[in-house]
């Protein structure tokens, strides 16, 4: 293989766990991000995500391959600069074409509501961009958080049409700072652990075990029922608030014992996810 590594110039790019289009998606990819290139078929090429490690199949239209020169001078570019709301658009100074951005998407070389990349320069609204990592304080936890309301969950997703769970979470924590791991399972490995709900701080995470699942009402609140296999996460608001992507992204109440949901029977709250960990990032 002549190229080793290769750059998304595409805004949202699937990542597939075969070299075929009706394969699982595990993750995706968004603009400016960057890859090895690990395998190649005809069609296909197996990458290895430098953001978060992830491995999969890309179909090749979808990514441009790197010389030696072009990955010595990407790979140099500062990317501090972040989308910070859903979704934007950039313009491109060349040929004035237009590419939608999310949030999340790193900006190389940004500077003052441009940013430029292979030579190509681009100019975004600087109100949609996060220039330095944000201060994970409640105020700004909270004030960001609700432009992420309502955006439908999507098997693998991390972008504004659709996000699983740990997408939420990853892509909201990159835009203060934190380079969190791809899956929940991953992401509980990180950070610190918290004691409690009372000393948990808002944007910190919860884990849960049994994911979609309606767990025992009588159940001890200790009990775990032998299986600990972490299937989800969310993000804390406050101690009594929890923002996950179940469905759709939403807010809904959280104790001790896990997420009391409201909208799983009517007229009736249930726990539908058990509480296992609090993180601290």
């Amino acid at each position: 293989m002549v190229n080793k590594h290769a750059i998304v110039l595409h805004s949202v790019v699937p990542v597939r766990c075969q070299p075929d289009e009706g394969a699982e998606q595990l993750t995706q990819l968004l603009f400016a991000e960057t890859c090895d290139i690990l395998d190649q078929q005809p069609r296909w090429i197996r990458i290895k995500s430098h953001l978060d490690g992830q491995q999969g199949w890309v179909d090749f239209k979808m990514l441009t391959p790197l010389n030696s020169d072009e990955w010595k001078q990407v790979s140099k570019l500062d990317k501090t600069a972040i989308v910070k709301y859903p979704m934007t658009y950039a313009l491109s100074l060349s040929n004035s074409q237009t590419i939608p951005l999310t949030a999340g998407t790193h900006l190389p070389a940004y500077h003052d509501g441009q940013f430029s990349i292979l030579g190509a320069d681009f100019r975004i609204n600087p109100e949609m961009v996060a220039a330095t990592p944000m201060e994970m304080t409640s105020d700004n936890v909270l004030q960001t958080a609700r432009f992420f309301l309502n955006i439908p969950y999507l098997w693998a997703g991390k972008n504004a049409l659709g996000l699983d769970c740990s997408g939420f979470t990853q892509v909201f924590h990159a835009l203060f700072g934190h380079a969190l791991l791809r899956n929940a399972r991953e992401q509980i490995t990180q950070g610190t652990e918290v004691a409690s709900l009372a000393e948990a701080q808002a944007g910190d995470l919860v884990f849960f075990d049994h994911n979609d699942t309606l767990f025992d009402e009588h159940m001890d609140a200790n009990n775990s029922r032998g299986d600990t296999r972490i299937t989800h996460v969310g993000m804390l608001l406050d101690s009594e608030r929890v923002m996950h992507c179940s469905g759709r992204v939403k807010v809904e109440h959280i104790d001790n014992r896990g997420i009391l949901s409201v909208e799983q029977v009517p007229g009736q709250s249930i726990y539908t996810h058990h509480l296992v960990s609090i993180r601290h990032y």
